[in-house]
């Protein structure tokens, strides 16, 4: 059946999660041009009573142990991302409720403080963002990551940030003072420098010519900034690489990274369903050399090559972005974020117990 794309998402469908007992999905029951049309799909917030802030793994190919994702789900809609699945444990879809069911953490900063203040917290980089982008259009009001920045700051404490959206360069004044004394960076992911594929790739992402500029506000306030080309998609926007990482140098970023296409779990399904209806002309093409960098599948979890992929295509890739990282001056070495000047404020204690009064 024809699809009928939700003006402003990524996702085409909606179909339940895979710990649901019972299944839904939409079907054509052959009278669409008669039916009424649809109420646009509005966002919901729903806060979330959380009684930690920061995120443990021990994943060997993820470069943090610990991270604070503010928000779950993300209203960007990027039809790639690898977060979708994590709403299907609370019961949701990763399709269209992913990017309009969003979840938030009112007491974030609270609780980060609460935890920074054991005796047995022991300090080591947090990277913010790890799963759904701190940047989303609702932190706008929310300001939940602003609340986190704050205390880090007030902490000294190290950390590492990511994200798709301008918004970011609002919170320049701590980043700039952060990143200048050792204590922060931030990477801003900018997958196409194409609008018209950034708007069906990433619908409520910031334009690639906003990233750009973000890239150029942190960069000019102090703050070390990275660009991410991630997700590189075969035979979709791998061709772009040399350009995106050539302009991103160009607006003041000092480091790359890249990571080659995940389809896990539903993501694969809705990926295909996306290209059939985005890319038809191309949908074919695209999903053979994915497979071709994943072992003939269309994913490979194996955690030793699930960032960058294996075969000559996902050879190629690194070839170039190595070549090309040294070519625009994006392969110097990474400074470690500083460790040493984390310290609990004699106040923070006393304001925590007020709470727990």
């Amino acid at each position: 059946m024809a699809i009928q794309p939700t003006k402003g998402r990524g996702a085409r469908s909606n179909a339940s999660g895979r710990y649901e007992a019972t299944t839904t999905e939409d079907f054509d029951d052959g009278w669409t041009a008669d039916d009424a049309t649809p109420a646009p799909l509005r966002t919901t917030l729903t806060p979330e009573r959380a009684r930690t802030i920061i995120a443990r793994n021990d994943s060997p190919d993820v470069g943090f142990d610990r991270s604070i994702n503010p928000y779950k789900g993300c209203e960007h809609g990027c039809i790639y991302c690898y977060a979708r699945p994590s709403h299907a444990w609370m019961g949701l879809s990763p399709g269209l409720d992913f990017e309009s069911r969003i979840f938030f953490k009112p007491e974030a900063a609270r609780l980060l403080e609460q935890e920074l203040c054991r005796p047995r917290y022991r300090c080591r980089r947090i990277h913010i963002g790890g799963n759904t982008d701190p940047y989303q259009p609702v932190e706008c009001t929310l300001k939940s990551t602003r609340s986190v920045l704050e205390v880090m700051q007030r902490f000294n404490h190290p950390f590492s940030i990511i994200t798709k959206s301008v918004l970011i360069a609002r919170d320049a004044d701590i980043l700039g003072a952060m990143g200048r004394a050792g204590l922060c960076s931030a990477f801003v992911s900018l997958t196409t420098l194409d609008r018209k594929l950034a708007r069906d790739m990433e619908p409520r992402a910031s334009t690639p010519a906003k990233r750009l500029e973000a890239i150029r506000r942190l960069a000019d306030a102090g703050c070390p900034v990275g660009v991410g080309f991630a997700p590189v998609i075969p035979g979709l926007n791998d061709h772009e690489m040399e350009a995106v990482l050539e302009a991103a140098a160009q607006a003041g970023a000092t480091s790359a990274m890249y990571v080659t296409l995940r389809l896990p779990l539903e993501i694969k399904d809705l990926f295909r369903e996306w290209l059939a209806d985005a890319r038809p002309d191309r949908a074919a093409r695209v999903m053979s050399l994915v497979r071709q960098t994943r072992g003939g599948r269309d994913y490979d979890p194996d955690w030793s090559q699930r960032m960058k992929g294996t075969g000559p295509v996902a050879d190629l890739l690194a070839t170039r972005f190595k070549a090309a990282i040294k070519r625009y001056g994006l392969d110097a070495p990474r400074a470690p974020l500083d460790e040493s000047r984390f310290r609990v404020p004699a106040d923070a204690r006393t304001q925590l117990d007020l709470f727990d009064a």
